[in-house]
């Protein structure tokens, strides 16, 4: 199965966004006060550990092309990683990424502000509704720094996705996603050293956790790239919105984490309108249609998400 026509492309999808959280449900597992700081250093050492047999993917004549938009990009997603660490950890575990899914539709407010974008009725009517399910799902009387954290979040992979295109083209994901964990290790290690000499105390299992999450979230992204590497990304992107049905089932059964109606009805409003943006797409597309420039931007942009 790799990706080779549509169908399998959005299995891999469906796949790929199960293993994402298996990733999550490893980081809602770990016990209250549990180091944070080294928790995400240790996930970047070991993503970039299990980037190595890749290797072959990275340009290493142009190793460090674009180093300054890596480095910002690097740092803005561990920001992100720590926001969704908080907020995994404080919020059932679909409302937290029901709020992640705000990331498409700020992309669109970003490229109207830095690129001058315009935006089609659709997707203005999906940048309002999606706001508005974020604010049912999380409704203001139960604002708390774990949403502010899940927004954080969104806000972060938002940017990251929009800096891509800032980034010399003909770079690999692969070359890409190796540049960015890293450029982020300098930087996470002094966090988790910081954290220690605050008084925090190693956890063993930490170590566990981290692996298992940087493997199914590497997954995620093997996942990613084999479905876009075939299939043009706007014939199945509207597969990555189950991965909100998996964190409603997974939370359902292992955290029993029962949804309630304005779960439902927020996250109808954020997912429904971008998945009527990509069948829109869709059928603007040619049936075969193959635009290697726009795969490799949406492929980028997912996976390092």
């Amino acid at each position: 199965m790799a990706g080779k026509t549509v169908n399998s492309a959005i299995l891999l999808l469906v796949l790929g966004n199960a293993m994402a959280l298996i990733s999550d449900v490893f980081i809602k597992l770990m016990e209250p006060g549990a180091p944070i700081l080294q928790f995400a250093f240790l996930r970047c050492l070991i993503t970039l550990m299990f980037l190595l047999p890749l290797a072959r993917k990275i340009d290493r004549s142009n190793l460090f092309a674009g180093i300054k938009v890596h480095a910002i990009r690097a740092h803005v997603h561990l920001v992100g990683l720590l926001c969704m660490i908080v907020a995994l950890s404080n919020l059932p575990l679909a409302t937290a990424n029901a709020v992640f899914y705000a990331a498409p539709i700020l992309v669109m407010v970003f490229s109207v502000v830095i690129f001058r974008e315009s935006l089609s009725p659709l997707s203005v009517l999906a940048v309002f509704s999606g706001f508005a399910g974020i604010i049912v799902i999380l409704r203001p009387v139960e604002f708390s720094w774990a949403a502010v954290a899940a927004l954080g979040s969104a806000i972060t992979l938002a940017i990251n996705a929009v800096m891509v295109r800032k980034l010399p083209q003909g770079q690999t994901t692969v070359h890409k996603l190796f540049l960015n964990y890293l450029l982020v290790i300098p930087a996470s290690g002094l966090l988790a050293v910081w954290e220690w000499q605050q008084g925090a105390t190693w956890h063993p299992e930490i170590l566990f956790t981290a692996a298992a999450s940087a493997f199914f979230i590497l997954g995620y992204n093997i996942t990613v790239l084999l479905a876009y590497r075939q299939v043009d990304a706007n014939q199945v992107t509207s597969a990555e919105y189950t991965g909100l049905i998996w964190a409603v089932g997974i939370g359902w059964i292992w955290f029993n984490e029962v949804p309630d109606w304005w779960f439902l009805v927020g996250s109808l409003m954020v997912v429904v309108p971008l998945v009527l943006i990509g069948l829109n797409q869709r059928r603007k597309s040619p049936p075969r249609g193959f635009n290697p420039a726009t795969r490799d931007e949406q492929q980028a942009a997912t996976a390092e998400a």
